[in-house]
């Protein structure tokens, strides 16, 4: 059991063999765009842990504006070069030293209603600009899951080549994304890759922690979304880093998850009995859920390492304890598409 946030970054950023292995036989520096958001932090300690581990000297550089007061610091102090930048800013994005390989997770999906200008300027305009300024790098770009239509539960989720259907503005924004950078992937040759994820999770986020938080105050759960694939978010951060390795022109696609369909009300029903709290559930179960399969992420890079029985466990105790939470909800609930 994880007793601290501590304990949980170290866990978050433990580099497991393939990954080593991996980033042993990648040639240059890794640039993570995006560094200060709920994934970019473990993602760095990650690269960080794992480059060293490979020991091919390589630099691991953090970029964000670093709101959050000390994380610039303690990335710096693990090892990570820091960068404080605006990537909205063009001398800020020019200034930014080359690197052969770039992580791209700027982006954009809560207060999307309302500023749908804003949501679209970060997440199609601006990885234009990236695709624009590392012309030629390998670009490994998070995307989502969301580009999916809802399928039927019975349908195993929709593959890589299910037809894209996304559903409002924040959907369409992120395969607004992926069509501006497969442009200019084509025009530089310049070798990506697309990570649709969903769902990360750890112990401060993610749709289990939602879960757990409604359990733990007694609030209603709604199950007409009654379905959803969730994924620890350390093998995400994994797969992340290791698809360097299958970027390509054009872009490589991967859907990035869990090889389970998650029922929110068994979740919930065990969320219950691990903090001995019954769940207020209300609604019911539509035929239809956003799912992805991600049997080509599985096959290339085995199972996540931490299962969603784990994950339950290991939520109710950080919820029951009191121990900090990112307090993002994901509105996994949402059926409209609207954040």
């Amino acid at each position: 059991m994880l007793h601290s946030v501590a304990e949980l970054e170290e866990r978050l950023s433990r580099p497991r063999t393939g990954l080593v292995g991996d980033l042993a036989k990648l040639d240059g520096d890794i640039l993570v765009l995006g560094a200060g958001g709920k994934l970019g932090p473990s993602l760095v300690r990650l690269a960080v842990r794992a480059v060293a581990a490979a020991g091919t000297g390589a630099k691991v550089f953090a970029v964000s504006r670093f709101s959050e007061a000390g994380l610039a610091e303690t990335l710096s102090a693990e090892g990570a070069r820091v960068i404080a930048a605006d990537l909205a800013d063009d001398g800020a994005l020019a200034g930014l030293p080359d690197a052969a390989n770039v992580v791209l997770l700027a982006g954009s999906k809560f207060g999307t209603s309302g500023r749908e200008h804003a949501t679209w300027a970060t997440n199609t305009y601006l990885p234009g600009r990236v695709a624009a300024r590392f012309a030629g790098s390998r670009i490994v770009a998070l995307s989502t899951g969301n580009v999916y239509p809802l399928v039927p539960v019975t349908s195993g989720g929709c593959t890589e080549q299910t037809p894209v259907g996304p559903v409002g503005e924040y959907a369409m924004s992120c395969l607004g994304r992926e069509r501006v950078l497969a442009h200019f992937a084509e025009r530089d040759a310049t070798p990506m890759a697309f990570i649709r994820l969903n769902y990360a999770v750890e112990m401060r986020y993610g749709v289990l922690v939602d879960i757990a938080s409604a359990v733990h105050a007694g609030r209603p759960i709604d199950l007409s979304m009654g379905h959803a694939n969730v994924v620890w978010q350390g093998y995400a951060n994994e797969v992340t880093l290791r698809a360097f390795h299958h970027a390509a022109v054009p872009p490589f696609v991967l859907n990035v998850t869990g090889p389970e369909t998650l029922s929110v009300r068994q979740a919930a029903l065990a969320m219950g009995a691990a903090l001995s709290r019954a769940p207020v559930l209300v609604g019911t179960e539509a035929a239809t859920a956003l799912l992805s399969n991600a049997q080509r992420c599985h096959g290339l890079f085995g199972y996540p390492d931490v299962t969603p029985a784990e994950l339950i466990e290991q939520i109710a105790g950080w919820v029951s304890a009191g121990l900090p939470l990112h307090g993002k909800p994901t509105h996994f609930q949402q059926r409209d598409g609207r954040f």
